[in-house]
């Protein structure tokens, strides 16, 4: 799988776990349910799922989480580490139709994106996290049911306001196809 990345979206893997660490170690909030943080590293998980596709959003993802756990706790919790894995990936799957590689990020898209992460989250973190939870660790159903819905209630909100913002920033920073004309 890896022989077929382009050597930029392997960097780009590298840059997006480390700063996903970063984001999750020093960008968050917690919240007044246990072991749930209001994050700043989906949003930028969610970018970097747009920009680099559905590989680079599961890898940096996975190594992100799985990294920021073993420093935080000792060791990483693999049902959150593998939901984080999977949200990178469904955010990734809609890269193409979305393209914001071609600069126009107009409410559309920005809708669009919207539609694509609500959904995401929700998978992720009403259904999967928990899930996993419960195979994994033998964790009670109504503790991590209620621990994800935040989470993916809290996911929701910061990947739609930072993610939308940083989409919109982008697309600014890329030059229109037709916008420049020939001085005479």
């Amino acid at each position: 799988m890896l022989k077929k990345l382009s050597i930029k979206t392997i960097v780009a893997i590298g840059i997006g776990a480390a700063v996903f660490i970063i984001l999750g170690r020093f960008g968050s909030i917690p919240t007044f349910v246990p072991n749930v943080t209001i994050e700043t590293s989906y949003p930028f998980l969610a970018l970097m799922s747009l920009l680099f596709g559905p590989v680079a959003g599961l890898l940096i993802g996975l190594i992100g989480h799985t990294i920021k756990d073993s420093i935080m706790y000792g060791s990483p919790w693999f049902s959150w580490v593998i939901a984080s894995g999977i949200f990178g990936l469904l955010v990734g799957l809609a890269a193409k139709k979305l393209n914001i590689q071609e600069g126009k990020v107009g409410v559309k898209k920005i809708v669009a994106f919207n539609i694509v992460q609500v959904v995401a989250n929700a998978i992720t973190w009403f259904l999967v996290a928990p899930t996993l939870d419960i195979l994994i660790y033998a964790e009670p159903a109504n503790k991590v049911y209620l621990q994800g819905i935040t989470a993916g209630i809290a996911d929701i909100i910061t990947v739609g306001v930072i993610t939308s913002i940083l989409l919109v920033a982008y697309g600014k920073t890329i030059t229109q196809k037709g916008s420049l004309t020939k001085e005479q």
